[in-house]
This record gives C-alpha cells, sequence and structure tokens, in this order.
C-alpha cells in the first residue's frame, strides 16, 4: 500500500511547502516561493498573485528544477519567476 500512496502524493494536486519564505513584490506581482520537498531534493514551485479582494487572480506553478538546499531553491525560484513575470505578465491568468 506504500507504493500507491507514494504514488497519489507525486501526482496530487495539493502540494505542500517544504519551507515557508516571505512574498516579494515585483512589478505590480506578489511572489511567494513555496519549495516543495521531494526524495531529498527541494522542487521549484511558487504562487504569483496580483490585485485585492474580489479582484485578486492567483497562479500556482511547478516546475522540474530541483536543488538540495530550501533557501538556495527559494532564490532560484524568484530568479525564474520574475523571468516568468517578464515574458507572460497578465497573460499567466487567461
Amino acid at each position: 500500500m506504500g507504493f500507491f500512496k507514494k504514488i497519489t502524493q507525486l501526482f496530487s494536486a495539493e502540494a505542500t511547502p517544504a519551507v515557508v519564505f516571505p512574498t516579494t513584490e515585483y512589478k505590480g506581482f506578489y511572489i511567494t516561493p513555496q519549495p516543495m520537498a521531494e526524495g531529498g531534493q527541494f522542487r521549484v514551485a511558487w504562487i504569483i498573485e496580483k490585485g485585492e479582494g474580489e479582484a485578486l487572480k492567483q497562479h500556482r506553478f511547478i516546475r522540474s528544477d530541483t536543488n538540495g538546499n530550501a533557501e538556495k531553491t527559494a532564490e532560484l525560484t524568484l530568479l525564474k519567476c520574475k523571468i516568468f513575470i517578464d515574458q507572460i505578465s497578465d497573460g499567466m491568468f487567461k
């Protein structure tokens, strides 16, 4: 039964962040890195938010990139997220 539990966790839509990192503002977007612990590594993941109240838009993203350190993964997350915002901007919410 442990095998199926691991498979289910791997493909689960809800992922639990390994460590909580502060939210950073970038060009009107709010980035919250959420490195996910996975097999002794940390996967690059984040939430991007823009707006407030009912106008709040949110985009969650998980990449295949991994790193052995949660803090370095959060730094990598911010870098990749800023590039993503520069390329896609509000298009991520469509």
